[in-house]
């Protein structure tokens, strides 16, 4: 079986976690046995959730290196995965962003924004980390009876990050009962992931799990992302 893939974003052969996906899609393949095609898809060529450019893939991985091209092409890509049900992850940017759709597409909050866009924002969902996370390796907590803690196979985890944004805390509590829940958080208990229930598969991280396989280790959420896709 074949699963095609479209890796959201807009490519840059610099950054670190771009040259790390095609590799961790790799490794996924040959611990599933499947055979997986991806294409880049700049988020400029995205102008609504129908747009036909997405059109066929099973999945929609929402990648890291944000602000974005165009902040509306990554929330109409992911609102397509949600409503949908294809197979979504969203990494660090991506994680960010999904967040951000379901406020303003769910939960009516039109100004729901990234504080990295709009510093004056009167509802920063995404806001200035009070210390940023460069290459820095984290510990976190994963929720009991979640999707990502049955799929990592441990109550706890330690991985890499690259940001200096992330779901602000103050404003954690609009989740609150809702089908899109926090499901993990650091050390100081602010928001780490993200996954929507009665979804397929809809994940979203804040830290960036395809840079193991920069170290030739596949990663059990890409693993399961890529399963989730194959259906």
């Amino acid at each position: 079986m074949t699963v095609t893939i479209a890796l959201v974003g807009d490519y840059n052969p610099n950054v670190t976690a771009h040259q790390a996906i095609p590799k961790a899609l790799d490794l996924a393949v040959k611990n599933l046995g499947l055979t997986v095609t991806f294409d880049w898809v700049a988020t400029s060529d995205i102008d609504c959730p129908d747009a036909k450019i997405l059109d066929g893939y099973n999945g929609i991985w929402c990648v890291p290196a944000s602000p974005y091209q165009s902040f509306d092409g990554a929330l109409s890509a992911i609102r397509r995965a949600r409503e949908s049900r294809i197979a979504f992850l969203g990494t660090c940017g991506g994680y960010q962003h999904a967040i951000l759709e379901y406020a303003r597409n769910v939960l009516g909050l039109a100004d729901a924004a990234n504080a990295e866009i709009d510093p004056n924002a009167s509802l920063p969902l995404i806001a200035p980390l009070s210390c940023a996370l460069i290459d820095q390796d984290g510990g976190i907590d994963l929720a009991e009876n979640s999707v990502i803690r049955k799929v990592c196979g441990a109550a706890h985890l330690t991985e890499t990050y690259r940001c200096s944004f992330g779901f602000n805390p103050e404003y954690a509590h609009v989740l609150d009962g809702r089908d899109l829940r926090i499901v993990a958080w650091d050390r100081d208990r602010d928001p780490r992931a993200i996954e929507l229930r009665g979804h397929p598969f809809f994940i979203g991280t804040a830290f960036q799990p395809e840079r193991a396989a920069l170290r030739g280790e596949d990663h059990p959420l890409i693993n399961a992302f890529v399963r989730a896709a194959a259906g």
